[in-house]
């Protein structure tokens, strides 16, 4: 079937990781969107993309572009990491493998905390950054860019959340972000903020879509 302004729009994200799909799931039904967000495990197979990048949207862009060439449809990546400034933005593109093991949370967060344990606290500033890209199937691309500034913690606080979130602080707040409701986390995320920035390009380019 033939999509159009009248439908609801299929978009895939290009993800397995179904936090993010039911992260990104609310953001679009807050805003009240008809694109329908589908994972990569919804699709027909994609072959796995090496995120060879030394930037977020050079890495979002290689994910969202191998989506639209094995499925045809507009497909939408993200790439996000955590940036520490007294390690010069790192882990960045790293985060997800900081210990050498892609996705593997607690050893990630194991070795950050080791790295910054003498590090004062006036001196525990990091911001998380996300960039996403949108491609679609006629060649065009679109990127924006959320970012989400703090602090971190000393240990671990907070079941909610996912990656560093439980040692992550945002400004102006003394939680943190594993420490907040979802709806909360949502409205002030890295990826809420650049979910949020990428609709109004959803609407120019592929029609409009709220009901």
């Amino acid at each position: 079937m033939t999509e159009t302004a009248s439908t609801v729009l299929t978009v895939v994200l290009a993800t397995r990781n179904a936090h993010k799909v039911v992260e990104l799931r609310r953001i679009l039904a807050e805003l009240e969107t008809s694109v329908e967000l589908v994972g990569l495990d919804d699709v027909p197979p994609v072959p796995e993309v090496v995120e060879t990048g030394v930037t977020f949207a050079e890495n979002a862009l290689l994910k969202a572009r191998a989506v639209v060439a094995a499925t045809g449809r507009a497909a939408i990546a993200e790439d996000s990491g955590l940036c520490v400034d007294v390690l010069g933005g790192a882990p960045g593109v790293f985060s997800a493998r900081w210990s050498g093991r892609h996705g593997d949370d607690g050893a990630n967060l194991d070795l950050l905390l080791a790295q910054l344990g003498d590090v004062p606290d006036a001196h525990r500033g990091a911001h998380f950054a996300c960039t996403c890209a949108l491609v679609l199937p006629n060649g065009a691309e679109h990127v924006v860019e959320g970012r989400l500034d703090g602090t971190l913690a000393r240990q671990r606080r907070g079941a909610n959340g996912f990656g560093y979130d439980p040692i992550f602080v945002p400004e102006g707040d003394t939680r943190t972000t594993a420490e907040m409701a979802p709806a909360e986390k949502d409205a002030i995320s890295h990826r809420g903020r650049a979910f949020r920035a990428l609709v109004p390009v959803l609407v120019r380019v592929l029609g409009p879509t709220t009901g």
